[in-house]
């Protein structure tokens, strides 16, 4: 019998789909999920919410709730976990607010630049208290893990723990939605009026799943890099095997040139096509940080709504309550997605033999000029001895060196905050490319330092 704990199980959105997910497996009926939470109210909520589940789908799950992970961890076979440290629209504001006041403009905040250092620094130490539980309580089990900063959450655990952890993350569809639309006459998808592009707008969510949801059983793409700054190394026609890497170099710079206009002068400069669309790709870039060229004008980059996502994960909470009520129809999470998490439980637990678009695990040589040891992002095959990295060969040297430079600031980063190192911190900023100026790094460090003191007590020791 499988036992999953789902720590971070009162989110709104990942809570949600991933228990839905779980609970319709066939495959997994009669096994233990145990729901940890520190939010005793979202708990509440989701612990209701899957009795019912587990009741109108004959589901034959065994079901605990837990406010202390401690004491859900004993024989877990995976641990799939989304924690934050809250509350977290405020705390992303926050981030990107100081360090305008020291000249720094970040692009995103969320993964890379300063914002992704602190956030990472925040989400580790509560993080490293569960895998060194789990190394108590379960050594063998599979750490699944969905928090962002993905490469530095991974990082921190393979490196600083004996657990095994994969990290799994939805953007490389973001790559099918763009493909999609350049090749849209030639694959005969249909694009819907108003689509912009693949950036973080909740109301372009819809449109961008149109696309997608075309795309993806008519193409084959393989990626290839680091998570959020990942690069498609082959694109082919499932039908017919064909080659379409040389068709979007053509269409693609045949779109409105609004249309994901960072993207398209990367693609355009080096010569190879970036997966995670403008949002994500402009946080590890060197070239938009400059506070005279303001190139996040020139490329229309948009921040994170934070006040509508806060408002949006409140009005989820309440929907999920209607639900575990019963003063709502749960029809709606029979198609819900776990993003890979119910696919890596499925077929490790019974030896199926899945093929995955992309997962992050530890570089063994999958990408051949990548270091050896970092958290990159490719295709993986899962059976019953595990998941598996798809070797893809090398990058092209100039982006190899992009992704090099990302992957040797974020795993500063966790040096410093796994260790409580001032100064590992601040050598993490000074090699971001969203900083310019010596001072400003020891600025932005020490505001944040003191910010965020209750959160990072390794520092102030």
């Amino acid at each position: 019998m499988t036992k999953i704990t789902v720590i971070g199980a009162g989110s709104a959105s990942f809570g949600e789909n991933t228990l839905a997910a779980i609970m319709r497996s066939k495959k997994l009926r009669g096994s233990q999920i145990a729901l940890v939470d520190l939010n005793a109210q979202s708990l509440d909520i989701v612990h209701r919410l899957a009795n019912r589940l587990n009741k109108e789908w004959d589901a034959g799950f065994i079901i605990s709730a837990h406010t202390n992970h401690k004491d859900a961890l004993t024989d877990s076979n995976f641990v799939v976990s989304a924690i934050e440290v809250g509350p977290r629209e405020e705390l992303w504001k926050s981030d990107y607010d100081i360090t305008l006041k020291y000249g720094v403009h970040q692009p995103y905040a969320e993964n890379g630049g300063p914002g992704g250092f602190i956030h990472a620094a925040r989400n580790i130490m509560p993080l490293m208290e569960i895998v060194r539980d789990m190394e108590q309580a379960c050594p063998e089990a599979w750490f699944i893990n969905f928090t962002n900063p993905m490469m530095r959450i991974c990082d921190a655990v393979n490196r600083y723990s004996k657990i095994k952890v994969v990290g799994l993350c939805h953007q490389i569809y973001a790559g099918y939605g763009m493909v999609g639309v350049a090749l849209a006459k030639e694959l005969g998808i249909q694009v819907p009026e108003g689509l912009e592009g693949m950036h973080a707008d909740v109301m372009q969510h819809p449109l961008q799943h149109a696309v997608k949801s075309q795309a993806v059983p008519l193409l084959d793409i393989r990626a290839a890099g680091t998570n959020h700054f990942s690069w498609i190394v082959s694109i082919r026609d499932k039908r017919t095997g064909q080659n379409l890497y040389p068709l979007l170099k053509q269409r693609f710079f045949e779109l409105d040139e609004k249309f994901e206009p960072l993207t398209r002068r990367i693609f355009q400069d080096f010569g190879m096509f970036p997966i995670p669309g403008d949002t994500h790709l402009c946080e590890y870039l060197p070239w938009m940080s400059d506070p005279i060229t303001k190139p996040w004008e020139k490329f229309n980059i948009r921040l994170y709504d934070w006040e509508m996502m806060a408002g949006l994960r409140d009005f989820s909470l309440d929907r999920l309550n209607e639900m575990a009520n019963g003063a709502m129809s749960i029809d709606g999470l029979l198609d819900a997605d776990s993003e890979g998490a119910l696919e890596m439980i499925e077929n490790i637990t019974y030896a199926g033999n899945h093929y995955h678009l992309a997962a992050n695990l530890p570089n063994t040589g999958q990408i051949s000029n990548l270091p050896l040891g970092t958290i990159v992002e490719t295709p993986v095959m899962v059976d019953g001895a595990g998941i598996h990295p798809v070797h893809v060969g090398s990058l092209p040297e100039p982006v190899a060196e992009l992704c090099r430079r990302e992957l040797m600031t974020a795993q500063l980063g966790v040096d410093a905050a796994v260790e409580g190192s001032y100064e590992k911190a601040l050598q993490c900023l000074l090699l971001d490319p969203a900083i310019h100026d010596l001072d400003s790094a020891k600025l932005i460090l020490d505001d944040y330092l003191k910010t965020y003191r209750e959160h990072l007590p390794q520092f102030w020791k």
